[in-house]
């Protein structure tokens, strides 16, 4: 072997697949990329343009709840295929690639946990599954979660991110609508106050039933906020829709939402609000 073959500095192999570890993830506004670490410290938050990247239910859960607090509720009630239903593909196969994506058995996750140890019931949904669709399982999931903050007197959070009600299930998700309506009577009933978290994106019937019936109601920066599209309703009312049309600061500012807190912040703020309609104190 010739000497400088030897010492000839050998150029890396390329790495493919699954031997690229992930260590980056892309900001989907201003396209930086951001160490994943400094991400999860920043609650999921582009440090640069502060763009708040969507997040997985059990993410949700480690950015709001205290470390080690969470105690899941749901899990135990499975969707089914009523109605039969194909579209492009059947509505089974559909629910099949939907629970080995998410690990869970549909579109939400509830439990109980505390938020700098004021003891809340907390359901959040995730829009990795089907697009955070409603269906039966989510609307009986969110009526289990203010029955049980009910008879256990804590407050309740529900995080929304949804497209609206689940074409496959028809009626039966339409109905969700006004179940969930009906069993969040019960916290107002017992004097226990509901907030609800719009993520982006909450549309459709979630929007139209148990997002916007809270107590109090905070959206994320920058979070889509409607019942229907804008380009849908721009088509209906052939007119021009306003600069930031259903986004949350829109919203905001056209009382439909009573505030409009960072990520970051959430934390010391759902405290602190908690404290004060509980009469509880808090601490850091």
């Amino acid at each position: 072997m010739a000497l400088d073959r030897f010492f000839r500095r050998r150029r890396p192999q390329q790495q493919t697949g699954a031997d690229v570890p992930e260590l980056w993830t892309q900001c989907p506004q201003c396209k930086e990329s951001i160490y994943n670490r400094d991400l999860l410290l920043n609650a999921y938050v582009c440090p640069k343009c502060g763009h708040h990247l969507r997040l997985g239910a059990a993410q949700r859960v480690d950015v709001l709840l205290d470390e080690g607090s969470f105690v899941a509720l749901s899990g135990s009630v499975h969707p089914v295929d009523a109605l039969n239903f194909h579209d492009t593909e059947a509505y089974t196969d559909r629910l099949k690639r939907a629970q080995a994506k998410t690990g869970r058995p549909d579109a939400i996750l509830t439990g109980s946990g505390t938020i700098l140890n004021l003891p809340v019931t907390l359901a959040v949904m995730d829009f990795a599954f089907s697009g955070g669709s409603m269906g039966s399982v989510v609307g009986e999931e969110i009526s289990r979660a203010a029955e049980y903050a009910a008879s256990h007197g804590t407050p309740l959070i529900i995080v929304t991110a949804s497209g609206g009600a689940r074409m496959q299930e028809s009626a039966l998700s339409l109905m969700q609508m006004a179940k969930t309506t009906v069993a969040l009577e019960t916290l107002a009933e017992a004097g226990l106050p509901y907030i609800s978290i719009l993520s982006d994106p909450t549309t459709g019937g979630v929007t139209a039933s148990f997002a916007t019936i809270a107590d109090v109601i905070v959206a994320e920066p920058g979070a889509l906020i409607g019942f229907a599209g804008p380009r849908v309703i721009q088509q209906t009312i052939r007119q021009s829709l306003p600069e930031g049309f259903q986004r949350a600061e829109f919203l905001l500012d056209h009382g439909m939402v009573d505030a409009v807190v960072d990520r970051r912040e959430q934390r010391s703020y759902l405290a602190n609000l908690l404290g004060l309609l509980t009469r509880r104190e808090v601490s850091a």
